[in-house]
């Protein structure tokens, strides 16, 4: 945790550093101008913590505004660096273009200050369509065949949201519609693949309610995903309660003709709250006789379990959230949005994400319901 904490701010601090010196470039501010920038950016950079800070002594107002101001610089000023770095690479190649042939290249370079106001410009536009894409929500259908279901049986409808990250941001009024997805599904099981609630769930009124009001005849689960962690265990564990939630912690419980199996995340391990099972010491308790669903936070596959699970639901990695961040995320979840066939008759499916972390913005990576249909196969 230590050491994501201080790679996530380097990079930041390191954003923030490139676009101030992009900026003088452009414009040559004097001092003042240039105190005033280098003081905003510093508070930004560190905002998070201020957020928390007044946020943990119950300023619930000046939290909820410093929040949407700085998640908002986050992705401005992300989506704005990605830019930069493009048209700062189009003119390396471009100079070394003319380098190579001697030719007089100058006519096709930008300037300074049109190279940052076309990057200013696609930054904030881009900014503003992803609000609006983060509360577009998608439902996402996956249809899994089996042998499994008994006779009689020929269809269970399951609905997953995951990611949700209820907190300072996501309240009642974003809620909402991911419910009204989740409800238009008529899903016979709803689950919540970790991350509904953030790190601070002082002040959610009324929300547990909104969840209660989803029906489903076999059962609504949830299992933790880090952010419980970090909101703490106890206080996850009595909102999920409150929620109408059965909480899975490497445990097992039959929903109607099928098990559901809930890993418990490895932040328990990171923050020593727990100690969670061994995956395929969980699994292998399970008799195999029925379909088994299997939930997981982070979309990282034990290659020891499979064929001892026949769909694995996880979140986690939001499908990159912003692009092109995505093509972080895949580093250390190469699967982390869609369908994947794992062999052995286990399949696993990653959720892009119902809610946003941190900012409230979804760029090319839309929020998602899944809903899910197993439905009987014929031998």
């Amino acid at each position: 945790m230590t050491l994501f904490v201080l790679t996530f701010f380097a990079i930041y601090g390191g954003m923030h550093i490139y676009a101030f010196f992009r900026a003088r470039s452009a414009f040559g501010f004097g001092a003042g101008t240039g105190v005033a920038l280098a003081a905003f950016m510093i508070v930004m950079t560190f905002s998070l913590f201020l957020v928390r800070t007044l946020e943990y002594h119950a300023y619930e107002l000046p939290a909820r505004a410093l929040a949407y101001i700085a998640y908002f610089w986050m992705a401005a000023l992300f989506l704005f660096c990605c830019g930069s770095l493009v048209l700062d690479f189009v003119s390396l190649l471009t100079r070394t273009a003319g380098w190579i042939t001697r030719t007089d290249i100058s006519s096709y370079l930008l300037s300074a200050k049109t190279s940052l106001l076309i990057s200013l410009g696609l930054a904030l536009a881009s900014s503003l369509y992803g609000y609006f894409e983060a509360l577009d929500i998608r439902t996402e259908r996956l249809r899994i065949e089996t042998t499994k279901l008994p006779a009689g049986v020929d269809k269970i409808t399951i609905a997953q949201i995951s990611d949700v990250h209820l907190g300072l941001i996501i309240r009642g009024k974003r809620l909402g519609p991911m419910l009204k997805a989740v409800k238009d599904a008529k899903p016979d099981i709803f689950v919540v693949t970790g991350d509904l609630l953030d790190a601070q769930i002082n002040h959610l009124p009324g929300l547990a309610g909104m969840l209660r009001e989803v029906t489903a005849r076999y059962g609504k689960f949830a299992i933790m995903g880090n952010h419980e962690y970090y909101a703490g265990p106890e206080k996850s564990r009595a909102f999920i309660k409150e929620a109408g939630l059965t909480l899975l912690r490497d445990e097992a419980a039959v929903a109607g003709p099928i098990m559901i199996v809930g890993a418990d995340d490895r932040t328990a391990a990171q923050l020593k709250p727990g100690n969670p099972m061994p995956e395929k010491e969980l699994l292998s308790r399970i008799p195999r006789d029925r379909f088994i669903l299997f939930l997981k936070h982070q979309p990282r596959i034990d290659r020891a379990s499979l064929g001892l699970f026949d769909l694995q639901l996880s979140g986690h990695a939001h499908g990159g959230q912003i692009f092109p961040f995505m093509y972080l995320t895949r580093i250390p979840y190469p699967m982390n949005a869609g369908r994947y066939d794992l062999g052995k008759g286990s399949v696993l499916y990653v959720n892009r994400g119902t809610g946003t972390w941190g900012p409230p913005i979804r760029f090319l990576a839309p929020p998602e319901v899944t809903v899910i249909e197993l439905v009987r196969k014929n031998l």
